[in-house]
């Protein structure tokens, strides 16, 4: 009978967690009350409550159950061992194009807290995960490129930390255009393509 209950409680806590990405994809964060929440799960606001503290609590579990597209490749990037480093930085932009395309949950959950929730109040500790996250997906591309013109014996026309932030900046760019015009282009093979012309830009050869 434990076991049963469990796997209930279990599945109503993912039930909440899916209404809630639902729910905060139409109407934002800040609109999206609790009771609508539990409506599009089948439950009451006692369910919620049961399992979450308030309405950031349940923010915050939803966006660690689909892991940020960032968060994730880093994860990914820190735990390869970079015998390549021109290989493993594309790759990492390769999986973060992939992953926001291919995975549903992940992309609702980056598109929220992209541009459907108020970084104010009991909010902002999003955006110091966001901040956080693109800091150390930075700081990786950083390593990489650095790491890749001391094996090629090639001197980066400018410093490797601009050279991450320009990289940075264009397929942070792709994302959003590719997100906001609803996947007008294929988005791994142009971002495959930009982020090669860029690196030919800064001389290397791929």
């Amino acid at each position: 009978m434990a076991r049963r209950t469990k796997e209930d409680a279990d599945a109503t806590r993912n039930a909440l967690l899916d209404a809630a990405e639902l729910v905060f994809y139409e109407k934002g964060v800040a609109r999206a009350s609790l009771s609508e929440i539990a409506q599009a799960a089948g439950a009451t606001r006692g369910a919620i409550y049961w399992h979450f503290k308030d309405k950031v609590d349940l923010f915050n579990a939803m966006m660690d159950r689909a892991t940020l597209p960032l968060e994730g490749v880093c994860n990914a990037g820190e735990a390869a061992y970079a015998k390549e480093p021109l290989v493993q930085l594309r790759g990492m932009v390769e999986l973060l194009l992939r992953s926001v395309v291919s995975d549903a949950h992940m992309r609702r959950v980056f598109e929220i807290a992209l541009y459907r929730v108020e970084y104010v109040s009991e909010l902002s500790g999003v955006r110091e995960r966001h901040l956080a996250a693109h800091a150390r997906f930075q700081a990786l591309l950083e390593r990489n490129l650095s790491l890749a013109a001391a094996q090629a014996s090639l001197a980066l026309p400018m410093s490797a930390a601009m050279a991450a932030a320009g990289l940075h900046a264009l397929f942070n760019g792709l994302l959003q255009s590719w997100l906001l015009g609803e996947a007008s282009f294929d988005l791994p093979a142009t971002g495959r393509a930009a982020v090669d012309a860029y690196l030919r830009g800064l001389g290397f050869h791929v």
